[in-house]
């Protein structure tokens, strides 16, 4: 058997050893000529450096990331740009294809102008944009701006009271009466009203001009007594002229203090709902500011606060009737204004 069958396998082995070195060396031998096959430099372009076109501009780069910037409002000739937060694009809804220009082009909710949704930083990319409420204040984007208010800030609103809602009333129906007299000008009375209260006074203790009367509940010192005075009427059983004795009452609550009843003696029965007399209150809501469904109480001719519980009593209701409510304020420039509100319905008057 010759040398080789019998150290092959170690012939083999050493033959790859030699290979291995040889290869190692034409790899160290190549270490610095790889500059030359692969220019690792960014010096020079076009022909100084055909692997990256441009290259020269990669050291400036690197140089001005590293410097101090300070960033300013971008423009587009006289439109400021945000830089920072991209703008929505708007087309046509009949010709998709066609961009709107929010600044130049039409606008897209009359009677707004597309600047006012970009001042404001409010989408108007929805059908009911004019209607939308972005402070949640009560007033929609349409209503602030008529009112030149801020859209975005809850506490810049339009006059509260375009937000005020009759919702219905409360009346307590009342009837008082003069009774006998005593000759010398001291008379009893007689009330009585829808939820069953009654107040006397007694022919044993008639009330004088002057006094107060009804010492008890629920009128207690409501009514003061004036005078009386005899007027000629025809009496329209007999047709006769007759002389007619007219007491003068003069109401004494907070809300009505001053007011003048003139009540016949002796009132028949037929005209006695001419002088039934009303205490009335309205049912009120504030649709605007959270309150919107809570419901508060004002008496007639009483003065009021918007939003309910503040302190500035600015509003006052002159007048409710089943139908309608006037309501008197002043309004910012001064001017002192009546607005009426039938149930459930906007004010109607020059706000």
């Amino acid at each position: 058997m010759s040398w080789i069958s019998q150290n092959y396998e170690k012939a083999a082995i050493g033959a790859a050893v030699v290979a291995a070195a040889g290869l190692a060396y034409l790899g160290w031998s190549k270490v610095n000529g790889v500059s030359d096959e692969f220019p690792n430099t960014t010096k020079g372009g076009g022909g100084k450096n055909t692997a990256v076109q441009g290259a020269e501009a990669i050291p400036r780069a690197l140089s001005s990331l590293t410097q101090k910037r300070v960033w300013s409002q971008g423009a587009d000739g006289d439109r400021p740009v945000d830089l920072f937060t991209g703008i929505a694009l708007f087309v046509k809804k009949s010709a998709p294809t066609v961009p709107i220009d929010l600044v130049k082009g039409e606008m897209v909710h009359p009677p707004v102008p597309n600047t006012w949704w970009l001042e404001n930083r409010i989408d108007p990319g929805f059908g009911d944009a004019l209607q939308r409420d972005p402070d949640d204040d009560g007033f929609s984007n349409l209503e602030e701006f008529n009112a030149k208010t801020n859209p975005n800030a809850e506490k810049s609103h339009p006059s509260l009271i375009a937000k005020l809602v009759y919702q219905s009333d409360e009346a307590l129906q009342w009837f008082l009466e003069p009774g006998i007299d005593d000759g010398a000008g001291n008379y009893s009375f007689r009330y009585a009203d829808s939820k069953k209260g009654v107040n006397r006074v007694s022919s044993s203790a008639m009330a004088k001009p002057g006094d107060l009367f009804f010492a008890a509940p629920p009128m207690a010192n409501r009514f003061k007594f004036l005078s009386t005075e005899k007027r000629q009427e025809k009496n329209p059983r007999t047709n006769a002229i007759e002389d007619k004795t007219y007491v003068k009452i003069e109401d004494q609550k907070e809300n009505k203090k001053g007011k003048i009843y003139e009540i016949p003696q002796g009132i028949l029965d037929t005209i006695k709902p001419n002088y039934y007399q009303y205490d009335r209150s309205a049912v009120l809501t504030l649709e605007a500011l959270g309150e919107s469904g809570k419901q508060f109480k004002v008496e007639e001719n009483t003065r009021f606060s918007l939003p309910p519980g503040s302190d500035k009593k600015d509003y006052l209701l002159k007048s409710v009737t089943p139908e309608k409510i006037e309501v008197e304020y002043v309004d910012p420039s001064g001017a002192t204004k009546t607005l009426e509100f039938r149930k459930g319905a906007a004010p109607t008057g020059d706000q």
